[in-house]
C-alpha cells in the first residue's frame, strides 16, 4: 500500500511539473459594436460619453484622474466575440459609475491595457479569450468635456 501511495504521489507531482498551455486568443474588435448592443442602450444612460485614444473628442475642460477597468466574463458556451462584447460593456458600465461619482461627463483617451501592455486605436479595443474566461482591460481618463 505504501508503495502504491508513493507511486501515485510521484505520478501526480510529474503531472504538475508539466507545462500547461492555456488558450489566450487575442481579438481586436470595434467598440461601436459594443455601444450598439441592446444591453448597452439599457445600461449606459448617455450621461457619460466614451472616447478611445485617437478619436476626435470635444474640448476637455477638466481632467479628473485616470483609472483601469478590468472585467471578465465566463466564456463557457459563449462565442469569443460575444463574450468580448459583454466584458467590454461591463468595463464601460464601471467607468460610467465612477465618472458620475467624480463629476465627469466623459471618459477620454481610452486604451486597452492587457497585462499593462497598451493597445491604442481610435475604433477598436483588445480582448483576450481563454478556455473558460474572457477578459477586457481598459484604461481611461475621467473628464469634464464641453459640448461638441
Amino acid at each position: 500500500m505504501r508503495r502504491f501511495l508513493t507511486l501515485t504521489f510521484l505520478a501526480a507531482a510529474c503531472g504538475l511539473a508539466a507545462p500547461a498551455y492555456a488558450r489566450d486568443t487575442e481579438y481586436k474588435l470595434p467598440l461601436a459594436d459594443v455601444l450598439e448592443m441592446p444591453e448597452a442602450k439599457e445600461k449606459l444612460d448617455g450621461s457619460v460619453k466614451f472616447f478611445l485614444a485617437g478619436q476626435k473628442t470635444p474640448k476637455v475642460i477638466e481632467r479628473k484622474g485616470h483609472d483601469v477597468s478590468n472585467r471578465k466574463t465566463n466564456g463557457v458556451g459563449k462565442a469569443d466575440e460575444q463574450g468580448c462584447k459583454w466584458a467590454a460593456l461591463s468595463a464601460l458600465i464601471a467607468f460610467q459609475e465612477k465618472a458620475k461619482q467624480k463629476g465627469a461627463n466623459a471618459v477620454v483617451d481610452i486604451v486597452s491595457y492587457h497585462k499593462k501592455n497598451v493597445f491604442e486605436s481610435a475604433t477598436e479595443y483588445e480582448c483576450h479569450a481563454g478556455a473558460v474566461v474572457i477578459g477586457v482591460t481598459l484604461k481611461g481618463t475621467y473628464a469634464k468635456v464641453g459640448e461638441k
